[in-house]
């Protein structure tokens, strides 16, 4: 690990310095200035600084809600402004002079409008795959090729810093515990159920992710890593808009993607729908070898081959539909309903070898299990937005509604025959019905008050209620009649409420100092009941704590091409509702999963340094992050019977130190190169079924992304990443990669794109991994249908003139992701 930390802070302290250099012999100054039509400043217009002997592009910006614009590192040199807005003829002031460590001001440009016999105007802007900011990592989605016909889950495994495990766990910079906002709404979802969603939610629906590793005290303090925040497409433009996106994907099965999406504004009302589905068939080829051995002697018993190959399909339909409604100049009113159902279906073919100590066949499993899921979701969301005047006073308000309902069906069938193949007993049959209830409503006020001196307030506060209601049934064949299994059978209901209060302060001092401190409470009272049988007695627990969670920032430009910012912040993780269910759920005839109702939350401390070059060309980040009662799946067996039992639990303490480095490199004109790498070094401490562990491993995670202009329409792109060793909880996970290419054409009057691509073309993405502690000794290697090749097509329409309103859709849940269905 030291080399490669050694490594990377040299070249991070190496361009650095280049850059330094750099500065002593390049000048630059400031282009700024505001845009006025009727008297009214114009959101969104699109400003570009072109040199005046060629009128290439040097740099661009978007004015903001005021109507301002600031471009700074511009070269001194001879410029023009050009400004563009839908609606609007094209504007291009006069020629000027950029003088050095001066700034060139553009007064009060103004648009003039386009003749009302043309009907539509289309302004196209290629932006950046990546962009570094200060607080967050922004990836552009539409601008990588390869991102067209994937999934969102897809798109975000390529993400920097961004790793996906078998299981679809979400970390962030080697970190599990991860929130994921759609909109800043949470998906309330975990493990399985919410890598589920993330697949059949369609690339071409997305616009941006944002990758937060330390949020201000505004967002709630769950998530152990970080929160990612995946925007969906929206429009500022009044009249009938629209999208339309048809996808076909063949791996060794195939998997289509549709989606319609529709825009509606005209004077006070802005309505606003789409519609998508998803077919996905695919497989997974799951090897697992385990060596039991007595815990005293350590000396091997038994060993366990399994080999499972399983087949699912999916159909998932989801919509989406609301309107906005502009009282006034000042204040809007929003409602929003959403809905999903997903549908699904699997079958397991599992095959399990058990031998003595001296490798001979003792016995032989033969398993099938089936399983169908109908999966239903609706949510409704009422917000209010009310700007008191023209200093930025704001007060806005949300009510959130949101139900889960799913259904569970599993039935496993086992056959059991001695090492020879003869007969060994009679086989049995354990059928499972596994629904689950979840109720949440939330309601949340947030206040912004502009102070002098280029000072900033935000206050608010937040108060939710979940309910989840778990009932497992099982039923064992015995003699060919069901009886009720009573010892697995169970049912569990749990409330959590949370109270939160935050306040959030930030001044800008002068050009060089600024700085954010924030503090948010958060009350939690939690109360779990699982209910008795003939069998069991009832149990429960009833817990109640505050915590506090501060952050801090401080920012130091040192000039136009350097700017330092180092940030703290206390997080917190809460046990995602599934796993406080000590219910058992059956894998397979030898492996179970079961809830931990004695989970406690795991508390984090973040600390970054980071450095921005040129406003985020290249940008170094140094971490250090420390995790007490971390939340880790952790492996028990039972050696007499040869089963394993798969549960969560507060295992040890995580120490982390890390350095990633992003650049992005203009080779040439028609050549873009976006490079990361994020070094980092987990080491975990603590018990794990009354042992002592101590793990640690270095581990290096790169992405890379070529983008290629070949002119006319035609744009070609070859990406890929690699992570080596690294360790998961208990787990260790070999190294893994990806390489994938694609093309895209644009047609129809640059309104339509097609898309061809094909993604892990050489079927590296295949995990692998080992867990050897205490008396576990276990391997793994997972096969999935990854490589897939895509075609795609979508098709935009819009017409009328860019709108000023500014629309807001913002849900009040910011709650993490918690809730897991399928119990993975």
């Amino acid at each position: 690990m030291k080399s490669i930390v050694t490594a990377l802070t040299a070249l991070g302290l190496f361009s650095s310095l280049q850059s330094i250099q750099a500065q002593n012999t390049v000048s630059t100054g400031k282009v700024k200035g505001s845009l006025i039509v009727a008297d009214k400043a114009i959101e969104g217009a699109s400003v570009s600084i072109l040199k005046a002997k060629d009128s290439s592009l040097v740099k661009m910006e978007l004015t903001n809600k005021l109507g301002n614009f600031e471009i700074d590192q511009v070269k001194v040199g001879r410029y023009l402004v050009s400004i563009q807005s839908v609606g609007y003829k094209k504007y291009y002031s006069e020629l000027f002079e950029v003088a050095s460590n001066a700034t060139y001001e553009i007064q009060k440009a103004t648009l003039q409008l386009l003749d009302k016999q043309l009907k539509e105007v289309v302004v196209e802007s290629k932006k950046p795959l990546i962009e570094q900011k200060i607080d967050r990592t922004v990836v552009n989605v539409e601008a990588s090729v390869t991102n067209a016909g994937s999934t969102a889950l897809e798109v975000l495994e390529k993400s920097p810093g961004i790793s996906v495990d078998k299981d679809g766990n979400i970390s962030l910079k080697g970190k599990q515990g991860v929130v994921i906002l759609v909109d800043n709404k949470p998906t309330y979802l975990g493990g399985a159920d919410l890598a589920n969603m993330l697949r059949n939610m369609n690339s071409t629906q997305l616009e941006q992710i944002e990758i937060m590793t330390n949020p201000p005290a505004k967002y709630d303090a769950a998530g152990n890593s970080g929160v990612i925040n995946i925007k969906t497409k929206k429009t500022k433009t009044k009249g009938l808009n629209g999208s339309f996106t048809s996808g076909y994907g063949q791996g060794i099965y195939p998997k289509t993607n549709h989606s319609l999406n529709m825009n509606y504004r005209n004077g006070k009302w802005n309505l606003f729908g789409n519609y998508s589905f998803g077919y996905r068939e695919g497989f997974q080829n799951l090897d697992i070898s385990r060596n039991f051995s007595d815990r005293n002697t350590k000396e091997i018993v038994s060993y366990f081959d399994q080999s499972a190959t399983m087949n699912n399909i999916s159909r998932n339909h989801n919509a989406k539909i609301g309107a906005d409604f502009f009282a006034s100049k000042k204040t809007t009113f929003g409602i929003v309903v959403t809905g999903f159902n997903s549908i699904g279906t699997g079958v397991s073919n599992n095959a399990t070898n058990i031998f003595d100590k001296n490798y001979s066949l003792n016995s032989i499993t033969k398993a099938i299990t089936t399983t169908d899921e109908n999966w239903k979701n609706y949510s409704a969301n009422a917000n209010f937005r009310h700007v008191f005047d023209s200093t930025g006073k704001e007060l806005t308000a949300d009510i959130d509604y949101v139900k889960y309902d799913a259904t569970n069906f599993q039935s496993l069938k086992n056959g059991y025959l001695n090492g020879d193949g003869s007969f060994r007993k009679i086989g049995d049959t354990l059928d499972g019905s596994l629904p689950m209830k979840i109720a949440i409503y939330s309601g949340k006020i947030d206040y912004l008050h502009p102070l002098k001196k280029g000072a900033k307030l935000e206050a608010g506060a937040k108060f939710s209620y979940v309910e989840t209601d778990n009932n497992a049934r099982y039923d064992s064949l015995i003699n060919n009649q069901y009886k009720p299994d009573y010892n697995r059978s169970n049912h569990f209901i749990y409330e959590e409420k949370i109270a939160a209060a935050y306040v959030n302060f930030s001044k800008t001092i002068n050009k060089k100092w600024a700085y954010q401190i924030g503090l948010r409470a958060e009350h939690t009272h939690a109360i779990g009941n699982q209910l008795g049988n003939v069998m069991r007695g009832a149990s429960g627990f009833d817990t109640s704590y505050i915590q506090f969670f501060p952050t801090a920032y401080v920012t130091y430009t040192l000039n136009d091409k350097h700017q330092f910012t180092v940030n703290y912040g206390r997080r917190i993780q809460r046990p995602n509702y599934e796993d406080l269910n000590p219910f058992v759920e059956f894998i397979d005839r030898y492996t179970f999963q079961q809830g931990n109702p004695g989970l406690r939350p795991q508390f984090s401390h973040n600390l970054e340094l980071s450095h921005l070059f040129m406003g985020g060309l290249l940008s170094t980040t140094l971490n250090y992050t420390k995790v007490n009662n971390i939340i880790q799946q952790v492996l028990e067996q039972n050696t007499a019977t040869n089963e394993t039992f798969v549960r969560r639990a507060n295992i040890a303490q995580l120490d982390q130190f890390g350095i990633a480095i992003a650049g992005q490199i203009p080779v040439q004109k028609w050549w873009s190169l976006n490079l990361y790498a994020n070094g980092f070094n987990n080491r975990f401490r603590g018990i794990v079924n009354n042992t002592y562990v101590d793990f640690s491993t270095p581990t290096l995670q790169t992405n890379i992304n070529n983008t290629f202009k070949l002119g006319k329409g035609w744009n070609t792109e070859l990406s890929g990443f690699y992570r080596t060793k690294s360790i998961e909880g208990v787990m260790f996970i070999r190294s893994l990669g990806q390489i994938s290419a694609g093309v895209s054409k644009t047609v129809l009057k640059n309104k339509g794109t097609v898309r061809l691509n094909v993604r892990d073309i050489f079927w590296l993405q295949q995990p692998k991994g080992y867990a050897k502690y205490d008396d576990i000794d276990v391997r793994f290697a997972n096969r999935n249908d990854n490589r897939v090749i895509n075609l795609s097509f979508s098709y935009r329409f819009s017409k009328g003139k860019m709108s000023n309103n500014n629309v807001r859709r913002k849900s009040a849940l910011d709650e993490a992701n918690r809730v897991q269905i399928g119990g993975n």
